[in-house]
């Protein structure tokens, strides 16, 4: 990836944030709100600690694994290596994706975005295991996003329920519990990428290998600190803030078996993706910096046999589901050949 000069000093590690401040004074959720937003814009990862989720229970979701996501029309369950693509090339690693359920009166349609049509029922060989655990595994690590939230609307200079309200009555995020194989040369667990949603929860078990790019294009291990999250921003969030926030790309690498388990906080489908109508200081920002200014997205499948790069892609979604769509056609060819033929392809 092409790399422009720096605004600021590239970063050499993630900095770490207590959550713990947010229950704090007043002063101290302030200032905790501003570090994050300008951790947010130059960094676009961090570590989060003093979330209130107990060790005991982010060790017990390693446990969560498999069904067969081929066998699936609705992009979830277990999938096998070399199932999910990341710029047209596999990802080594084998994973569960565990879907939001769809409201009582939800249903499989045809309508646009495509997206909502794969909102339905999990596939029926979803064991009840996996069933009971991911609904608890949502609702503590969700009620930290939502915290998060809360945090990056106040920085961002708008009132903290702002993101919040935009998700909508029905959010579609997603769980990934991932299992990688050692990495063979020249390839990598998942390829550089930015993620699709707000942000991500990543628990990242004790095995090294996420390396996250900084603004002179070096590769940065992330910690495993116990107990703790790392978080990213996702393209959703870079999109709403006009590129303040930033998605930064990340990959994975890794010598030995590894296992992560991440939680991708996302909104309703129909959530619009215009930019918000923040503060100036905030495009100021922007536009001083090549490095925001110029920050893409994923781009389409489309768009890579026409030949854009990886992650610049100019086009935005807007709604969540149509970017959600550009996500599985991107990562799923295979699947949206087989179960949505008059989707492929686009």
């Amino acid at each position: 990836m092409s790399q422009t000069a720096p605004d600021s000093p590239a970063f050499t590690e993630l900095p770490i944030v207590d959550l713990a401040r947010w229950r704090g004074s007043d002063t101290e959720r302030r200032s905790l709100a501003a570090e994050v937003a300008d951790v947010c814009h130059h960094v676009g990862f961090f570590v989060v600690v003093g979330h209130g989720i107990d060790s005991a229970f982010i060790d017990s979701v390693f446990s969560m694994m498999r069904i067969d996501k081929r066998r699936s029309r609705h992009f979830r369950s277990w999938e096998a290596v070399g199932t999910e693509f990341t710029n047209n090339r596999p990802d080594i690693r084998e994973q569960v994706d565990l879907w939001s359920e769809p409201g009582p009166g939800a249903r499989c349609r045809s309508g646009v975005p495509p997206a909502a049509r794969a909102e339905s029922v999990v596939q029926r060989r979803c064991t009840a295991r996996i069933r009971r655990d991911h609904a608890p595994l949502v609702c503590r690590v969700g009620a930290v996003a939502d915290e998060l939230l809360g945090v990056m609307s106040l920085g961002l200079e708008v009132d903290e329920g702002y993101l919040s309200t935009m998700f909508g009555a029905e959010p579609m995020s997603l769980t990934k519990l991932i299992r990688y194989p050692p990495t063979p040369g020249g390839s990598a667990g998942v390829n550089a990428h930015h993620d699709t949603g707000s942000f991500t929860l990543l628990a990242p078990g004790e095995t090294p290998g996420l390396q996250i790019e900084n603004q002179i294009g070096e590769w940065i291990a992330a910690p495993s600190v116990p107990g703790a999250f790392v978080v990213n921003l996702g393209e959703m969030l870079q999109g709403l803030t006009a590129n303040y926030f930033r998605a930064t790309p990340h990959r994975v690498i890794t010598s030995d078996t590894r296992y992560s388990a991440a939680y991708f906080h996302g909104p309703s489908l129909d959530t619009p993706l215009a930019p918000l109508p923040l503060a100036e200081r905030f495009g100021a920002a922007v536009a001083a910096s090549p490095r925001h200014a110029d920050a893409g997205f994923m781009a389409s499948a489309t768009e890579m046999e026409a030949g854009v790069d990886d992650v610049q892609s100019a086009q935005r979604a807007a709604v969540y589901g149509e970017q959600l769509w550009n996500y599985f056609t991107r990562r799923y060819p295979d699947l949206v050949a087989a179960h949505y033929p008059d989707e492929s392809g686009r």
